[in-house]
């Protein structure tokens, strides 16, 4: 029973580490100017340590000493929980874009008359060769953390789960397998709630005093502490590593026949790996249904990376507040769904036509549910010189109206002006002024905006971004995003039974195996990657790193949330 407790404090501790990066992935891709398809592929990286690994695992499962090699991957992962964290370290402090000048900078991105064209230079200070391998090095570190979360994950659950089914009573195995099966679900929420928690904090809060920093949490530039959950989580696995060193090889079993059950303990005699392969692929119903099971888990992969993003995007909400959503709601939903699905096929024991008709029906109303999501949505703010522009006549007078101002091309501090209408920085807008707030040294807003007329008189505007106004949509989303992940859930437990029932027994491990090798190789790897492509298929103003595409400034609202 302490094996358990242990066993389900690790692997709730090891999906923090894995599920963590999907809560700040936004955040992340602002911080060091990365497209959602780099980030996509950084997300889905770890899957490709653990597959090229499982096979070795599995054939090699009863030969070594379980618990150790348990707490040697576990060590494995803390290790790739604070590299991940490492870049915050070795990288500056967050630089942007500010009207006032500061510790960082003397440069402002107000609009100034008599200063020549030289301003140029505020965002490409930046663009040193060292400035541009440092964030090649970034990238490096990260990636070689996930791919080091995919090797020490392979021999936790597999191991894991073998081991307390070898000496567990027959009676106890399946609660114990149950229990453990919860966690895992549990852990993904629980990841997004401690992003949700972090994200409130600004990201340099070890290198910069409060009074430093002029962003608040709303503001589009902000970056919140992505690198202090990754320390937390880490910490927590390397905490719940050290018992496995002190379990034994073997343990007295508890009372009652062994009963081995087939979920994940591979060890089927391998001389026969190529024959059993192909009988099963040629199995119709098997095939099929991992298919259509790739299909739904390609699915949740890339939502699961990209939803926050979508919804900051879309409703304007902070990163936190997405996490929180998709941590409290959107996750236990579909724990729920999965639960309802076992609890229907327990209580109507259902044949393998009537599971197959419940996957059916549940996939069916789950469509329903999500069509309407298509619509539930605003699109992008009129942002100007981007996504607006009044008429001919606007336009010539937008060129003059900032035409002396001399702004440095690549500013990016988005302002919202009286006439509701974004512009990119102060200076674009024209403004000469900005009214500071002599307490905490934030920006009240800007006046004297030459772009911004009211009446022929010079408009105001104030920092920060205008919002797509969409928040009545919000809670709609919300309720049938949730209801719609909760019928498709249900068709979990079904089709997992539609796979174990309609093969030979003695091939029932060996199935269960390749269906998680399809899974992860045609599912987790390619579809984060797919959904961050899509993704910036829609972006219509990118960030310039050195004359690369960094991050995506704006996205077009209406194709982001279509495709």
């Amino acid at each position: 029973q302490f094996f358990v407790f242990c066993h389900g404090l690790l692997q709730l501790s090891q999906l923090l580490v894995s599920g963590y990066l999907k809560s700040s992935i936004s955040t992340i891709e602002r911080r060091y100017g990365l497209s959602s398809q780099t980030s996509g592929l950084l997300a889905s990286f770890n899957e490709v340590g653990n597959t090229l690994l499982i096979v070795f695992v599995s054939y090699f499962g009863s030969r070594v000493h379980r618990p150790r090699f348990i707490g040697c991957g576990a060590i494995l992962v803390s290790l790739a929980g604070f590299l991940m964290s490492l870049p915050h370290f070795i990288t500056g402090p967050y630089e942007y874009d500010q009207s006032v000048a500061s510790m960082f900078s003397n440069t402002t991105d107000l609009c100034q008359p008599g200063v020549p064209g030289s301003r140029g230079n505020l965002s490409e200070a930046g663009c040193t060769p060292h400035a541009a391998r440092e964030n090649h090095e970034v990238l490096l570190v990260m990636f070689i953390a996930q791919a080091l979360l995919g090797i020490g994950g392979v021999p936790i659950q597999p191991f894991g789960i073998s081991y307390i089914d070898d000496f567990a009573s027959e009676r106890n195995s399946p609660l114990y397998l149950g229990i453990l099966f919860s966690v895992t679900t549990i852990g993904p929420g629980v990841a997004f709630m401690l992003g949700s928690a972090m994200l409130r904090f600004y990201v340099d809060i070890d290198k910069v005093t409060g009074d430093g920093v002029q962003l608040t949490n709303k503001d589009p530039r902000w970056v919140g502490a992505w690198w202090l959950g990754f320390l937390v989580a880490a910490s927590l696995v390397a905490v719940s590593a050290v018992p496995y060193f002190f379990f034994p090889r073997e343990m007295p079993k508890e009372v009652g026949e062994v009963l081995r059950i087939a979920l994940l303990a591979l060890h089927t005699n391998t001389s026969y790996f190529p024959l059993v392969l192909l009988r099963n692929l040629r199995h119709p119903v098997y095939l099929l249904v991992v298919l259509a099971q790739v299909n739904l888990s390609a699915m949740v992969a890339g939502l699961a990376t990209f939803m926050a993003k979508f919804l900051e995007r879309q409703f304007s909400l902070t990163a936190s507040l997405a996490n929180m959503i998709i941590g409290a709601v959107n996750i236990p939903g579909a724990m729920v769904g999965i639960v309802v699905g076992g609890a229907i096929l327990k209580r109507f024991q259902m044949s393998l036509r009537q599971c197959s008709a419940m996957c059916v029906l549940g996939m069916f109303l789950c469509l329903l549910m999500a069509f309407p999501l298509l619509f539930l949505g605003c699109p992008t703010q009129k942002v100007a010189g981007v996504t607006y522009s009044e008429s001919s006549e606007f336009e010539h007078r937008a060129l003059e109206c900032n035409l002396q101002c001399n702004c440095p091309e690549k500013a990016y501090n988005p302002i919202c002006g009286s006439n509701a209408i974004e512009y990119i920085s102060p200076c674009s807008a024209g403004c000469r002024v900005v009214i500071i707030n002599a307490g905490n040294n934030s920006v009240l807003n800007y006046t004297n905006c030459s772009c911004i007329s009211e009446n022929g008189l010079a408009g105001f505007a104030k920092p920060g971004t205008c919002g797509t106004g969409c928040s009545h949509l919000f809670l709609p989303f919300v309720v049938l995003s949730c209801l719609a992940g909760i019928l498709a859930s249900t068709s979990h437990t079904p089709s997992f039974m539609l796979i174990l029932r309609s093969i030979q027994p003695e091939d029932k491990s060996f199935a269960v195996g390749i269906q998680f090798m399809l899974l992860r190789v045609l599912a987790w790897m390619p579809g984060p990657v797919l959904y961050g492509s899509a993704i910036d298929t829609t972006c219509i103003l990118w960030e310039k790193k050195c004359d690369r595409k960094a991050a995506c400034r704006y996205y077009d609202n209406n194709l982001f949330r279509q495709r």
